[in-house]
């Protein structure tokens, strides 16, 4: 039988940045971006934090309403990256299966690696020691026969106990995960959730009771993965290569102030078009499908769009996609204020893989063009070689510089 563990970090960012500074150890913080920027949003709240009410997710000023003495600290992207890799490291010396989850949960299996190192039990321990020892992160640990198992055993079990380790087994299902209730369960989301309590089901028991074939009916393959889900069932491996074979590239941002015009917003699709066709160069790749995301300004009513196109071939050249963008805006766009847009290339194919075109005799130099603009920057800095529209007000090139998904580096 297969033993997986699903290591998280508590509090990730909130702990790398209690271990940059000793003194606020016994203090609520919480990580959170520039609300100057309209990005003061909770992104890790402490323990204390959250012993005050405080949620990730949350907006800054009413986390600061809860708790008068909170400590606010910008993010740091890169040092939370460094501590990943670094606990990476560290699980490596276990196994060679370890598969990272998102920057603070990492699979591993361990099937194989007890005669060196002892039971699950003892593995977790060590591992936790170690990343203490060498972080100052705390780690929980989920067991399982198999990766569903071993994350819904952190999620529900570990994160709660005192030892933040905990064994779920498929044979006791019945007395640990069934009698919780259904959104608790690994991929059942908010809207899920009223699906399911709409048809009777509030517990995840009563959802590994309904027939399969109700919820295939109902939701085709995703029906499928619920029931197996509900019954502890998946057969993925831990696996090295996951994020291999990139399956889209996109970049979004949420914008500094309300954009109201359109030669404003056409700065900043241009700009994210950049920025998708760099990356879709860096990674090998042309794209043919184009989507567009707009968030209205507004936080009360929803407002925005989401809209996709195919172009009549793959490219990574910015200007093809951001004419392709720039229609798509100006068809659906309402003409309200913008809080937020995102651009991203799905269809992904080699770009060593290009189809004859009669009608384009300038394409190979439109994409040869691109390649040398990424040796220019990649030599001299991102922002060495910028367009003119850039250097406006709206321009927000120099400031995404400074950042590492989206926060300051």
């Amino acid at each position: 039988m297969k033993t997986i563990f699903l290591v998280d970090m508590q509090s990730f960012y909130a702990s790398v940045e209690k271990a940059r500074y000793p003194h606020l150890h016994h203090k609520p913080l919480v990580v959170s971006g520039d609300p100057k920027r309209r990005s003061g949003v909770i992104l890790a709240a402490c323990p204390l934090a959250k012993k005050n009410g405080i949620k990730n997710g949350e907006r800054l000023w009413e986390a600061q309403q809860k708790c008068l003495d909170l400590v606010v600290v910008p993010p740091r992207m890169q040092d939370y990256i460094t501590t990943s890799v670094e606990i990476t490291a560290i699980l490596e010396k276990y196994t060679d299966l370890v598969e990272p989850f998102s920057i603070d949960e990492q699979f591993m299996d361990v099937t194989g690696s007890q005669k060196l190192f002892g039971t699950p039990f003892d593995i977790a321990l060590n591992i936790q020691k170690d990343i203490w020892e060498s972080t100052k992160v705390r780690a929980r640990v989920g067991i399982g026969e198999n990766k569903i198992l071993a994350k819904m055993a952190c999620d529900n079990f570990s994160k709660k106990n005192k030892s933040g380790i905990f064994w779920l087994k498929k044979d006791e299902l019945s007395h640990t995960l069934w009698p919780l209730p259904v959104e608790k369960m690994f991929g059942v989301g908010g809207k899920m959730a009223t699906h399911l309590r709409n048809m009777g089901v509030r517990t995840i028991g009563q959802l590994a009771d309904v027939p399969l074939k109700r919820l295939q009916d109902q939701w085709g393959i995703n029906g499928q993965v619920l029931w197996m889900t509900a019954h502890g069932e998946d057969y993925s491996p831990v696996t090295t290569t996951s994020h291999d074979g990139q399956k889209a590239i996109g970049h979004g941002m949420t914008l500094p102030r309300d954009y109201i015009s359109l030669a404003e917003i056409r700065v900043v699709l241009l700009e994210l078009c950049e920025e998708v066709c760099t990356r879709a160069r860096k990674s090998g790749v042309m794209g043919q499908t184009v989507t567009i995301s707009v968030s209205g300004a507004s936080y009360e009513i929803q407002t925005g769009f989401h809209r996709q196109t195919t172009l009549y071939g793959p490219t990574n050249y910015v200007m093809d996609v951001f004419q392709a963008v720039e229609k798509l805006f100006l068809q659906f766009w309402d003409q309200n204020p913008i809080r937020r847009l995102g651009v991203s290339l799905t269809k992904l194919c080699s770009d060593h893989e290009l189809q004859l075109n009669l009608f384009d005799t300038d394409r190979d130099k439109k994409l040869d063009l691109g390649y040398v603009m990424d040796g220019i920057r990649e030599k001299y800095g991102t922002t060495s070689l910028i367009r003119a529209s850039s250097l406006t007000k709206a321009g927000q090139a120099f400031e995404r510089s400074k950042k590492i998904g989206g926060h300051y580096k």
